[in-house]
């Protein structure tokens, strides 16, 4: 059986570079599989099989057809059969399994997936942790991402640290820039505990 992480947040937060960003990172020592969720389309599937250096078989993009809340949360039998073909296939040691773009009450069915990571972005506002929402409040892990565009879009920082904490209560978060690989590792260190 392999470890499932689902992986939710608004559209453009980041969740697709995110995934091909730990999948590089993890590749040379574990089997991964990916399913990514689009309404009417397979662009984030086909994004990834472009960019890394896996077989397409082991990325399967799943049309949902409509809200994407619904394939990762109540009726979840496309992306359950999606994994059950990766674990059969391929003896994946980690599947990700990511949400159409969602708004900030997205939450996984825990028979879906073993734990869940929601990412927002600094670009959609300081306010965000302040909204809460239940992906925000619950996730298992919350990544603030695209950290390097808070000067360019007027957020502070800090100020937001502060805020992520105050919401998050005990439960860990973790602000994040492609830019800067040490911050991804502790998103990788997290992913390598659970393993």
């Amino acid at each position: 059986m392999s470890l499932k992480i689902g992986i939710a947040g608004p559209v453009g937060s980041g969740k697709t570079s995110l995934i091909e960003a730990l999948t590089n990172m993890l590749k040379n020592e574990y089997k991964i599989g990916i399913v990514t969720n689009d309404i009417y389309t397979t662009e984030d599937a086909n994004y990834l099989k472009r960019t890394l250096d896996l077989p397409d078989e082991q990325i399967i993009g799943v049309e949902t057809g409509g809200c994407p809340h619904t394939a990762i949360r109540d009726d979840i039998s496309m992306n359950q059969k999606a994994v059950i073909e990766l674990e059969e296939k391929f003896d994946s040691d980690i599947v990700f399994v990511e949400s159409g773009g969602d708004n900030l009450s997205a939450t996984f069915s825990y028979e879906l997936i073993d734990y869940y990571l929601y990412v927002i972005d600094v670009a959609q506002g300081a306010d965000i942790p302040r909204k809460k929402g239940a992906g925000l409040l619950f996730s298992d892990l919350l990544i603030v991402n695209k950290t390097d565009l808070a000067p360019y879009v007027g957020v502070e920082i800090e100020s937001m640290k502060n805020d992520v904490k105050e919401n998050r209560k005990n439960k860990p978060y973790v602000f994040v820039s492609n830019k800067d690989e040490s911050t991804l590792n502790e998103v990788k260190d997290w992913i390598l505990a659970l393993v």
